[in-house]
């Protein structure tokens, strides 16, 4: 239980406001309002962006650790080291250092993937840049990749009941772009790729 504390502390660390304030920016103040990858990249460059990518996911990464090393006897596997990666995604969500005004969670779930599925992380991450490319739109980019992440950890090996704590982390990261998807329909969503 412990292991799970540690992990969503660790990913209650918003990337996306520590470099905005490197930046003198408030991050919640600024473009879309979203401290994540996307609006970082639209206020202040791809720069900056890259910086709060590579943070966020690498909280995915130590979180699933944590839960492989400290619980599952190093089994990148077991349903620790996603439950870990859950509690960092919903610590990217719902920061307590924030005012629990946190991200959607992809990077951070990226992390986990990385972590615990390399290959499929490797895959989507592909994928997502694709339709990024093509659509100019990453919360489509990312909802197209959340689609797709189940079936590819089943056929990495991914089994119940870690695979149920995906299914959770997949859930978490839809419900969080619900705004998205709404404007999404409405045809009005932001597009961050040039």
């Amino acid at each position: 239980m412990g292991a799970l504390v540690v992990a969503y502390l660790i990913g209650s660390v918003d990337f996306a406001v520590v470099v905005a304030r490197m930046h003198g920016v408030d991050i919640h103040e600024v473009g879309s309002g979203n401290p994540g990858t996307s609006n970082v990249m639209r206020t202040l460059g791809r720069g900056p962006a890259v910086m709060v990518f590579v943070g966020d996911t690498i909280k995915g990464v130590i979180a699933a650790a944590i839960g492989a090393f400290l619980i599952a006897e190093a089994d990148p596997l077991s349903v620790w080291a996603f439950a870990a990666g859950l509690a960092a995604v919903v610590g990217h969500c719902y920061p307590v250092y924030h005012g629990f005004k946190g991200g959607k969670g992809v990077a951070t779930g990226g992390g986990v993937l990385a972590f615990c599925v390399p290959l499929v992380a490797l895959i989507l991450t592909v994928i997502w840049a694709l339709v990024a490319k093509v659509g100019k739109v990453a919360s489509i980019a990312s909802l197209v990749v959340v689609v797709l992440t189940l079936p590819l950890a089943y056929w990495q090996g991914v089994r119940w009941p870690a695979l149920g704590t995906l299914v959770a982390m997949l859930a978490l990261v839809t419900f969080r772009h619900r705004g998205n998807i709404s404007r999404i329909f409405r045809r009005a969503e932001q597009k961050v790729i040039s």
